[in-house]
């Protein structure tokens, strides 16, 4: 087992939470939930038509059109929207039935992250959902003993320099959260520190300037090279005396191409495990899932978004 999921399945033993999960179907969610109920990681509620309730879905559309009535959602609109199992889902979680959800075997991503939005509640401090990945590098001295972290990989395209400021905070809180080590974030281009010019180059280093004016809690600097981030023999070649390169251990990448392609990238050719995508930006804690996902990263995704309930 990785080091990562066995860290972390431990820590959600300490205090398992009712998650659940709307894909019932799916044999790699069944033989996840099995293992996670038997091991006490969560306190697993698998959907299905036999206990999907009719007095919940009647109360949880009430509910969804009091909050969305105003934006031209009826009510038989919701009462539909709550036959569907992730939206179901989602709202017990937002209602306190459950605790999180963890949801993509099936459903795509986007579906998932609607739901997200639909029926959680958005943190208002940083006003986007965004996600990341936890990669664990085998045999690797780079980032946080071969783990790190890397953002944003599944939700938004193309972030302005504000959104890239949001996401490196969040990603960074995520992981001095959940992860329990200290983010030393990179913000990342194909520049280092004014090697090139260009208005993609610009956007980096302005997200920069506006995440050091938001918090100082964190370590985040930029505009950075991969392996300028990395290899401290690189880093101190091209940035002396910086207390964030060649020692990254969070990664934020400048839009959802260069994020997505490089966590895939990264999980294949370095067989390097993957475990995401977690949801960033709501309340109430879920994370999605690859639809090539496996057993396995079902329960370390679950595991992740115990600890998260477990920190709310």
């Amino acid at each position: 087992m990785y080091q990562i999921s066995e860290m972390l399945r431990n820590q959600a033993k300490e205090n398992p939470k009712r998650i659940v999960f709307p894909e019932p179907s799916d044999e790699r969610v069944l033989e996840a939930v099995e293992y996670i109920r038997k091991e006490k990681i969560a306190q697993p509620l698998l959907l299905t038509q036999d206990n999907i309730e009719p007095e919940k879905q009647e109360e949880f559309a009430n509910f969804f059109y009091e909050k969305k009535q105003i934006k031209g959602v009826t009510f038989e609109e919701a009462r539909e929207l709550m036959e569907n199992p992730l939206y179901y889902g989602a709202t017990l979680v937002r209602l306190g039935y459950a605790d999180g959800f963890v949801a993509g075997a099936t459903f795509t991503t986007s579906s998932v992250i609607r739901a997200a939005l639909q029926c959680l509640e958005l943190d208002k401090s940083f006003g986007l959902i965004s996600s990341c990945f936890v990669m664990e590098v085998p045999n690797c001295q780079y980032g946080e003993n071969g783990i790190l972290v890397y953002a944003d990989c599944g939700v938004i395209p193309y972030p302005t320099s504000e959104q890239l400021a949001k996401i490196a905070i969040s990603t960074a809180q995520f992981t001095k959260h959940v992860l329990k080590f200290e983010p030393r974030v990179a913000l990342l281009s194909f520049s280092t520190a004014g090697s090139a010019e260009g208005r993609w180059i610009e956007k980096v280093r302005e997200a920069v300037t506006l995440a050091k004016s938001k918090t100082n809690e964190f370590l985040i600097e930029g505009e950075y090279q991969g392996d300028a981030a990395l290899v401290p023999e690189v880093a101190e070649i091209k940035i002396k005396g910086s207390e964030v390169a060649g020692k990254a251990n969070v990664l934020i990448f400048p839009n959802l191409d260069a994020g997505n392609i490089c966590y895939k990238l990264t999980e294949r050719l370095a067989r390097a495990k993957a475990i995401g995508p977690i949801i960033l930006g709501t309340i109430q804690p879920c994370s999605d899932l690859s639809r090539g996902c496996s057993a396995q990263d079902i329960i370390d995704c679950t595991a992740i978004t115990v600890i998260r309930a477990q920190e709310k």
